[in-house]
Parts: C-alpha cells; sequence; structure tokens
C-alpha cells in the first residue's frame, strides 16, 4: 500500500511528508511526525550552526533499531530549491572525486531532511570554501568511564584552552560523551587547527595519565577519557548541536553551561544524564542558544 502523503508549505516551498505516524524509537514511540515537529521547532537554534556547512546525514528509514546508512551526495530526488555544493572528496571510499553536497541553510530544507528520516546531522568545522572557524575536540569515556568523568576532563581542558585565550563551550554528544567548542579565526588551515588540539590533548594526557589519553588505540582506554583531537581534520564531521541521536530515547547533542558541567564533574546530573528532544526544547526556552558565541569567530591559534 504506497504511503499517504501530506502536501505542506514551508516558507513558500510545497513539500510532501509521509508515514507520519511510523514509529522511529521504538522505546519511546517517537513518531517520524514527531521528528519533523521537533526540527521545526529547533530550527531557530539549529539552522545558524548547520549554515554554510556541507552536511553528512546519518538516515534511519526504518527507525532507530531498523539500521542505517551515511549520506553525504544529495539524493536523487533532492528539490531544485535545496542548495547543494559540489565539493572535492579526498579519501573517498567511493572513489569519488567530488560530492554534492546538501547546505541546510533554510526551514524547508530542514524539514525536507526530517521527511527522510535524516535523524542525525553532523558537519565539518569549516564553512564551504573557508578555513576552520572552529575546534572542537571530542571526549570520549572508555567504560568504566563516563560522563563523569568526561566533566572533569572538560574543566582541565577549559582552563588550559582559557591560557591560550581560547573560550570553550561545551556540549553533550547525545550518547556517551561531549564536546568542546571553541570559536576561533577563520584563518588558519584544518591541519594546524588538527595539530593544536593534538598537542593540548597530549599536555593533558601528561598531567593526567589515570585519566586522559590521546593516543586512538582503543587498548588504552578502558577507565580514561580519549581526547578526540582529530576532529579538526578537513575530512571529519561532528555531530551538530541540537542534533537528535540515535539512541533508544531521542536523545539530542546538547549545549550545557559550565556549572552543569561542574555539577557533572562532581557527580550530580544533569550532565551526566542524556537530555531528550522536549527536554531540550524547554532548556532552549529557560537559556536561548547557549552555543551563539560560536557564531562570533574568536582568536588566531597560538603556532
Amino acid at each position: 500500500m504506497p504511503a499517504e502523503r501530506f502536501p505542506v508549505d514551508v516558507q513558500g516551498r510545497t513539500l510532501e511528508l509521509s508515514n507520519l505516524d511510523k514509529v522511529l524509537y521504538p522505546t519511546a514511540g517517537f513518531t517520524k511526525g514527531e521528528v519533523i515537529d521537533y526540527y521545526t521547532r529547533i530550527a531557530p537554534v539549529l539552522l545558524p550552526h548547520l549554515a554554510d556547512r556541507a552536511l553528512t546525514r546519518i538516515r534511519y528509514p526504518n527507525g532507530v533499531t531498523g539500521g542505517s546508512f551515511f549520506e553525504k551526495n544529495a539524493p536523487a530526488a533532492t528539490p531544485s530549491w535545496v542548495r547543494v555544493e559540489t565539493l572535492p572528496a579526498p579519501g573517498s571510499t567511493k572513489g569519488r572525486e567530488t560530492i554534492d553536497y546538501v547546505v541546510a541553510d533554510d526551514l524547508p530544507t530542514l524539514v525536507w531532511l526530517a521527511n527522510l528520516a535524516a535523524l542525525e546531522l553532523h558537519t565539518p568545522q569549516w564553512k564551504v570554501g573557508a578555513h576552520p572557524d572552529l575546534m572542537v575536540v571530542d571526549l570520549d569515556p572508555g567504560a568504566p568511564a563516563a560522563l563523569k568523568q568526561c566533566c572533569q576532563v572538560a574543566l582541565s581542558l577549559r582552563d588550559r584552552l582559557a591560557a591560550d585565550g581560547l573560550t570553550a563551550y561545551p556540549k553533550t554528544s547525545g550518547k556517551k560523551g561531549m564536546q568542546l567548542c571553541c570559536p576561533i579565526s577563520g584563518t588558519q588551515p584544518a591541519d594546524n587547527v588538527s595539530a593544536y588540539a593534538r598537542r593540548i590533548a597530549q599536555e593533558l594526557e601528561r598531567d593526567q595519565p589515570k585519566l586522559v589519553v590521546s593516543k586512538m588505540a582503543k587498548n588504552l582506554r578502558p577507565g580514561k577519557v580519549f581526547i578526540d583531537w582529530s576532529q579538526n581534520n578537513a575530512a571529519k564531521t561532528t555531530v551538530a548541536p541540537y542534533s537528535l541521536r540515535a539512541q533508544p530515547v531521542p536523545s539530542v547533542s546538547t549545549p550545557l553551561t559550565w556549572d552543569e558541567v561542574s555539577a557533572g564533574a562532581a557527580g550530580r546530573r544533569p550532565a551526566t544524564k542524556p537530555y531528550t528532544a522536549g527536554e531540550v526544547l524547554d532548556r532552549i526556552e529557560k537559556h536561548g542558544d547557549l552555543l551563539a558565541p560560536l557564531l562570533d569567530g574568536g582568536p588566531e591559534l597560538p603556532e
């Protein structure tokens, strides 16, 4: 039986939505219609973080328990009004020289992607045609370490980065870890940014060898927090702020306050809990966009 389609007008663009009652998060009973509703309501704070960035999507057409696929190229039926940028694809696993990336600059594009069950949205640290304007450090705990230990490392990283004139802004990954995001000048190539992040990670590893590891080898990670400096490689992406994640519940990559991180480091909630879509919408009412300063630029990194 063909899927029932519902034509809707989104800021002057006509879209056909389908399967709105399809459950994409079975544990929570969270439907595709609710996914579209979340992305529509979160759009005012999400879209500025997606603007001008090549978007990698992870799609879950049969829900979070039904398999997924990464999608970089614009799909065949991409509407003509969706912004598409053809960019080089160094190291492509499919041997491509270029990729036609979707860029989500507006609400119609975001709703179109949500209707495709593109639950997860990932972006690079650079805007199209520019050097990185963000440095991102990913904190990945190796069991039995968890978000509590990530928060402890985040506080140390914040202070170390501040010594170099950088301001770090924390967010959860929406899964087991978290990230620190720093606005930077956009004048230095990705290799320089990655090298700086690596040097800082190695410093923290020397200072806190029982808690921190900067090497990627998985056998070194149990009980420690891996500082993944490689997120700043030009070919890497990081989950966007406010993106849903494919977890049993519709968890979200959620900006945090530093007070929340300090509480998490002491083992107190809420920083050590996953925030769901509804909770994040409530947080926006209270805090606004805690990551808005990322949009204002920052300093050059020390050479």
